[in-house]
């Protein structure tokens, strides 16, 4: 039996590039980047009223954490805005790979479907590097924080992904908030 073509409509593949945003990028940083924000603020909560070793270094090495996750946060989602606005078909069909997923089909019937769309734009070679780049300033300015001795574990480490996960939130929401009629 002869299969049905279906035809992809620009607003179809815009839709479901909005509907991967919002359910795999957003819905995620709100509740990491809220995690982490509580965890973080308890820290030094707890650094100031428990252990008196809360000084001016410590606000600011905290500070400058956040700043730190604040700045990759941004340079991320220019990233993955760029591919939404050139590339949506990617999203789109991340978005309905996802939903085949979830609706039980086989790993067999999967794979005999057509391959996703790839990105192809100048400098694409370089951005594993720059992800491991920025996995790296992460977890290193918290483990720099922690040697330095100003900031506790936790928020040492919480702090930068905060302000990764919100800078995320943020500079994704106008892009997906629905049209005002």
């Amino acid at each position: 039996m002869p299969k049905l073509i279906t035809a992809h409509h620009p607003e179809q593949v815009a839709q479901q590039a909005r509907e991967y945003v919002r359910t795999f990028i957003l819905f995620p940083s709100g509740i990491v980047g809220l995690f982490c924000l509580v965890g973080g603020i308890g820290g030094l909560g707890y650094q100031w009223m428990a252990t008196d070793t809360y000084t001016w270094t410590t606000f600011s090495s905290s500070s400058l954490l956040i700043v730190v996750g604040l700045a990759l946060g941004i340079a991320q989602t220019l990233y993955h805005r760029f591919i939404f606005a050139q590339f949506p078909e990617v999203l789109a069909a991340r978005m309905s790979a996802r939903m085949k997923q979830r609706a039980g089909g086989s790993r067999a019937r999967l794979k005999k479907e057509t391959p996703a769309p790839s990105i192809e734009h100048p400098g694409r070679q370089l951005i594993p590097v720059a992800y491991l780049v920025g996995v790296a300033l992460l977890v290193g300015s918290g483990v720099a924080a922690i040697m330095y001795g100003e900031v506790h574990q936790i928020p040492a480490l919480l702090m930068p992904w905060a302000g990764f996960y919100w800078a995320k939130l943020f500079l994704w929401r106008r892009v997906i908030m629905p049209e005002k009629r």
